[in-house]
């Protein structure tokens, strides 16, 4: 397995995507995240990877985007766009959206029951990227005599999928290029890819074996005050440090069980504020980038 580490982080200002996107370069890392957040400021992440496109011309750019609230045609144009202005180096997650907070309200939809939507979306979007015309009916709209101009230049563009829930997972395995899950354990994610392809194998598909990752946030310096408390229902029994590392030294032995199961993609995410991008990147390099080989 090919083992690559990218940084995934939430920026609300210009500033600070340069420097994120700059450090990233500078320190080795394999690609750079940014999420689509609505009820968190942040800037808008195909605006973004739109900017480091130009400005790192061969950093992989990756998204975890919403699939829900949205027109997939649209939506279909913007990813293809930037997977053209990227000379192809676009990656996609989708998610339906935090179930917390204002994002269900910004949504215009529980997340909760957001998965039909998606899988709905991800059928008229791959179908305009395989330049079909579509005529179209279900969850995510009605469409009569569409179609798409540019269409991306990864000819099949990948979306990989999240979740945890047996429905999120059997969806992975039926419609999904690959399943990049967060606040798990390995034991959770062992179990959870076996759930997969066996949605996958009944689907008449297979997932590659280079297709299974992580979104893995850390702690540099210790856990805050109560953070078990507040995770309780979320670990379902799982040690906290076996799905949250509380310092740099525990990362990379936490990837290294990741891998023995069969993970290989990773995005690690300080779950901080980070003041210098340079900084941080070369203290978490120094701590995990020996396992990326």
């Amino acid at each position: 397995m090919k083992i690559r580490l990218g940084i995934g982080g939430s920026v609300s200002d210009p500033t600070q995507l340069r420097a994120l996107g700059q450090a990233i370069s500078t320190c080795g890392f394999d690609s750079i995240w940014l999420p689509e957040v609505l009820g968190q400021p942040a800037i808008d992440p195909a605006v973004g990877l739109s900017y480091l496109a130009g400005v790192h011309p061969t950093l992989k750019l990756g998204t975890t985007m919403l699939f829900t609230g949205v027109n997939p045609v649209s939506l279909a144009k913007k990813l293809a766009s930037l997977d053209q202005v990227s000379s192809g180096r676009l990656l996609v997650t989708a998610v339906p959206g935090l179930t917390t907070g204002s994002e269900p309200s910004a949504i215009g939809m529980s997340p909760k029951v957001g998965g039909p939507v998606i899988e709905d979306a991800l059928a008229v979007m791959r179908a305009l990227w395989r330049g079909e015309t579509l005529n179209h009916e279900g969850p995510s709209g009605t469409f009569v005599d569409v179609s798409l101009s540019p269409r991306p230049i990864q000819d099949p563009l990948e979306v990989w999928l999240a979740g945890m829930a047996e429905r999120s997972l059997a969806r992975c395995g039926r419609v999904g290029d690959g399943w990049l899950p967060t606040l798990c354990s390995p034991d959770q994610v062992a179990r959870g890819r076996e759930v997969i392809e066996a949605a996958a194998a009944g689907a008449g598909r297979v997932i590659s074996d280079e297709h299974y990752g992580v979104s893995l946030g850390y702690f540099p310096t210790g856990y805050p005050d109560g953070l078990a408390d507040r995770l309780a229902t979320r670990l379902q029994g799982q040690a906290l440090c076996d799905v949250i590392p509380r310092h740099y030294d525990e990362i990379a032995p936490l990837l290294e069980r990741f891998i023995a199961v069969g993970f290989s993609k990773f995005v690690l995410r300080p779950l901080l504020p980070i003041l210098d991008w340079e900084e941080e990147l070369t203290l978490l390099g120094r701590a995990v980038l020996h396992v990326q080989r």
